[in-house]
């Protein structure tokens, strides 16, 4: 398999999540993994902090409160991926094939969604094209960076067929 270029535009990538900046104990692999991602596509992080004010907000209040800030910043054309624990669970090489079809399709920018404490706003979900589960488990939304950037290294890899990866 092969990462292909669509005449001179490339498939971009961005992880969205929902917080605050990477904590000190991730922000080095996070780093390592995404700096490894630009050598197949351009990619970067786009954290989304909510106003201060927002602590007294019930669970449903700041849930659309995100989806406001989230929706707001998503354009039309925007392949969303909903990182959501009812999604679906793919292989590695699964993944490597879903980012080889995105590509192959001519999309121009895949987001990467990570929500907030309580999960993504019904209204996000719905508007999302694809809902993924990195793992029945519950990690850390930190942690979750950290996997989804090895992951997303992962599949170019394996589209690659570099020694990354062995199955």
């Amino acid at each position: 398999m092969a990462i292909p270029r669509s005449g001179d535009t490339i498939m971009k990538i961005s992880f969205w999540s929902v917080g605050k900046n990477h904590d000190l104990y991730v922000k080095d692999g996070i780093e390592l993994f995404t700096g490894r991602i630009k050598h197949y596509f351009p990619v970067h992080w786009n954290i989304l902090s909510l106003p201060k004010n927002t602590g007294a907000l019930s669970e449903v209040e700041l849930k659309r409160k995100e989806a406001e800030l989230i929706l707001g910043q998503l354009q039309k054309e925007d392949y969303l991926i909903a990182l959501d624990e009812r999604g679906q669970q793919f292989s590695s090489e699964e993944l490597a094939t879903l980012l080889q079809r995105r590509s192959n399709e001519s999309t121009k920018h895949l987001v990467f969604l990570i929500g907030g404490a309580y999960g993504l706003d019904p209204a996000v979900l719905q508007r999302a094209q694809l809902k993924w589960s990195l793992s029945k488990l519950v990690f850390p939304h930190q942690l979750v960076r950290l996997i989804l950037s090895e992951q997303i290294y992962r599949a170019c890899s394996i589209l690659k067929n570099e020694k990354y990866h062995h199955s």
